[in-house]
């Protein structure tokens, strides 16, 4: 089959659109998707300036997402002096994995020359998420315990190298099931945050001062569609999940999508996009006096909505 725009052999064929692309005409539509999202997300400011430039973090992880993301934008914003891009990869302490994942990302950052911090939780919470796993004194997923610990670190060293903006590689699977998750669940509370927090164009979100905002411009790109770029590219990914990944729930909803998907292509799409306007009408309704009435953790210092953060919790389960 050839490409819809040139005679060239076609490399995908995207059921939900009916396109047929080669590979050139391919890493066109991946890219353009990335910088139109970065454009309708308003994640470049007006008053960003030479002299007072906006510094993005990237959650580099060493998978093919973060890598897409961080190649993306670095083709995007290299000869743009109002950003600067900074990779920030987290060394869980996953024996097997996590070594491999980070040769990836260092790999990745010479070969670009953008700056790259690495952190691990051994350093800063004195656990590994192997021992984690074993001891397990919440009786929970590993996902969860991770996601707690992922989470605080990405924010608060997101602060601390003065991001004005902490983007992650979230593709468009990714935010769908978690769309669906939350609708499955009705928990209209955390759809009116999830926008707030990485959804909304940064003019519309509610802005919290004690947050760094974050962005995900990858999501109006499928999972295979992102792998497919990586491998086109031949981008130093390292395509292999966590042999600790556990979501048993996340793991139907994402079985249901594929289904749906294969059914009646453009699923993703549709949930995603009504998924987007009605978080926009419920973080009105969660604004303001009605939003999360957020203190200082006892413990850390860090902002949560109960007088312990649920870090400090797990930390306190684990000693």
């Amino acid at each position: 089959m050839d490409c819809n725009r040139c005679d060239e052999e076609a490399v995908m064929h995207a059921a939900y659109s009916g396109a047929h692309l080669c590979a050139d005409h391919f890493r066109e539509s991946v890219e353009k998707r990335v910088r139109r999202r970065v454009r309708r997300d308003d994640l470049v400011p007006k008053d960003a300036t030479p002299e007072n430039p906006q510094t993005w973090v990237i959650g580099l992880s060493g998978g093919k997402d973060s890598v897409v993301l961080t190649q993306i934008l670095h083709e995007t914003f290299a000869k743009d002096p109002r950003i600067e891009l900074v990779g920030l990869t987290i060394h869980e302490g996953i024996e097997g994995y996590r070594d491999k994942s980070l040769d990836a990302c260092v790999e990745l950052s010479d070969d670009l020359d953008i700056r790259h911090e690495v952190v691990s939780y051994e350093d800063e919470f004195g656990i590994q998420m192997d021992d984690v796993v074993e001891d397990d004194p919440e009786n929970m997923a590993a996902c969860a315990y991770c996601g707690v610990f992922r989470r605080d670190i990405l924010s608060r060293y997101a602060d601390d190298l003065g991001a004005d903006l902490l983007l992650t590689g979230h593709n468009l699977d990714d935010e769908a099931q978690t769309a669906l998750m939350n609708f499955l669940e009705g928990d209209v509370e955390q759809i009116a945050k999830h926008f707030d927090a990485s959804l909304g164009p940064l003019s519309e979100r509610e802005q919290q001062e004690e947050f760094v905002p974050r962005a995900k411009p990858l999501r109006d790109v499928p999972e295979k569609e992102v792998a497919l770029y990586a491998h086109l590219n031949d981008l130093p990914a390292h395509i292999t999940e966590c042999p600790h990944a556990s979501e048993a729930y996340r793991g139907e909803i994402q079985q249901l999508l594929y289904e749906l998907e294969e059914n009646h292509p453009g699923t993703r799409h549709s949930i995603l996009s009504g998924y987007e306007e009605l978080a926009g009408i419920t973080s009105d309704e969660f604004s303001g006096e009605n939003g999360a009435d957020l203190q200082d953790c006892t413990e850390c210092g860090s902002t949560t909505t109960r007088e312990v953060c649920r870090k400090c919790s797990l930390l306190e389960a684990l000693v």
